[in-house]
Formats: C-alpha cells, structure tokens, sequence
C-alpha cells in the first residue's frame, strides 16, 4: 500500500506489511531495535492478533479496513498527562470522519476514545506509553478502523461502506487520517489544552444525556457531565458526582 500524507513527520517513515500479529507489536519492535523515528507509521492488511481497549481482541476481513499504528515521542508530558494524547488522538480520527461523513450529529466518541456513529462502533484506538521517569517516552497509537467490511460479527459495529453504500480507497484514507493525527498532536505539544478538552467534550458520546450505566453488575441512571485530568468519567448518579476508570464502569 502506498501512502503518502502531506505532513512534517507522522507517517513519513511507513512499514507496510500484507499481514502481522498486531501493528502495535511491530512498531514496539521497531523501537526496541531503535529503528523507529518519530511518526513512524506500520499498516497492515490484515491482523492476526488485533488488541483492543479492555484486553478484547481486534477483528477484521483481510484488505477492507484500517489497522496501523503510529510511534510519536510526546516527552513534552508528564506519565500523568497521558489522557492529553488520548484525546488529541481521538479527536484527530474523529476530525477525519467528519470529513468523510460531514458534520453529522451521531458521528461521536465513546469515552475513552471509541468512533461511534449512532450507537454502532466504527473504530477504535489502543494507545500503549512507555515512561522514561516522570515523562512518556514513546507512545504507539493503534488504530483499526471499519472501512469497506459489509459483513461484521457484531451488530454494534458498522463501516463507512455500510453507511455511505460506496467503496473507499484505504490508502488515500490512511494519508489523511495521518495528516489529521498530526494536526491534532502539534496542537497537543503546542500546549492548547483547553481546546482539545473541549472539542472532546463537543464530540462525547451521551455527554449531558441521562443514560443507564452498568457499574458492579448493577445497572443505574446517570449523566456523563466530563472528564478528569487523568482521563477518568464524571457520572452524575442522583444526588452524587462520581468517577470512574476504564474497567469500572460501561454504557448498559
């Protein structure tokens, strides 16, 4: 596959393989044999391996999606601002949908960082940081994203060829996905925080909606009215503000 973004950095570096265990595994060997420089990128055809948030495994058909992953060396934060890069990550894949899909209104992110179109999951992310004290060293940003599959094991998930009815061309896709990546990550190591937080917030998934929560295998009402600094959910659940990490709470 042939890719070329029109960046400074990310993806000017490109390994493609037809197949691998995970993307992010090959781009950490990279790093480990220190031959990754910053923006690496490694796409493939198919995974055999896929790893997804909450230890699910990735799947996708062979040659109809999106599966890379791209090393960045975010020294400029702190091992406690890792949610930073999370959202700048999320918010540059859901920049690129929107310009495949127009400013739709179910085009959203599912907190952590999910591409969700209704309530039907298009993509996801696994970001995996490697620290160096205090500050992230390296930080492999994997990426799958349902393209041109029609037929999906899940009824939650969708593809943009489900939704438009025509066929994408994967490598001109990638290129601007990488560009819209990039666009987002000098904006994060720029310092424009806030900005970032906010258009977070403007594409969460039921953000300031009342919704049911599954939390310790109860299913409760709650709103989502934001996110911490370290990346945790702020639920209203009655009278009480309460947080969550990753593994403690769920959509029901």
């Amino acid at each position: 596959m042939v890719v070329t973004p029109q960046t400074l950095f990310t993806g000017q570096q490109l390994v493609w393989l037809p197949s691998c265990a995970s993307t992010n595994s090959e781009a950490q060997t990279l790093i480990v044999q220190n031959r990754a420089s910053e923006g690496c990128t490694v796409i493939t055809d198919f995974q055999t391996a896929g790893r997804g948030q909450r230890g699910n495994q990735w799947q996708g058909a062979p040659a109809e999606n999106l599966m890379l992953s791209v090393v960045w060396q975010p020294t400029f934060l702190a091992a406690t601002e890792q949610f930073r890069l999370s959202q700048a990550v999320a918010l540059g894949v859901h920049d690129w949908a929107a310009a495949l899909l127009g400013p739709d209104p179910k085009l959203k992110l599912k907190w952590p960082n999910d591409l969700y179109y209704g309530n039907q999951k298009l993509g996801g992310i696994l970001i995996e940081n490697s620290l160096s004290g205090p500050k992230i060293q390296h930080s492999i940003i994997g990426i799958g994203l349902n393209i041109n599959q029609q037929e999906l094991a899940l009824p939650t998930a969708t593809s943009f060829a489900q939704l438009t009815g025509r066929a994408y061309d994967r490598a001109a896709l990638a290129a601007r996905l990488l560009e819209c990546l990039e666009r987002r990550y000098l904006q994060l190591r720029a310092g424009q925080v806030g900005e970032l937080r906010r258009d977070y917030l403007q594409a969460l998934y039921r953000y300031q909606e009342t919704h049911p929560f599954v939390i310790d295998g109860q299913t409760v009402s709650g709103q989502i009215v934001g996110v911490e600094e370290d990346g945790r959910l702020a639920v209203a659940i009655g009278n009480e503000l309460r947080r969550f990490g990753l593994q403690e709470i769920r959509h029901g």
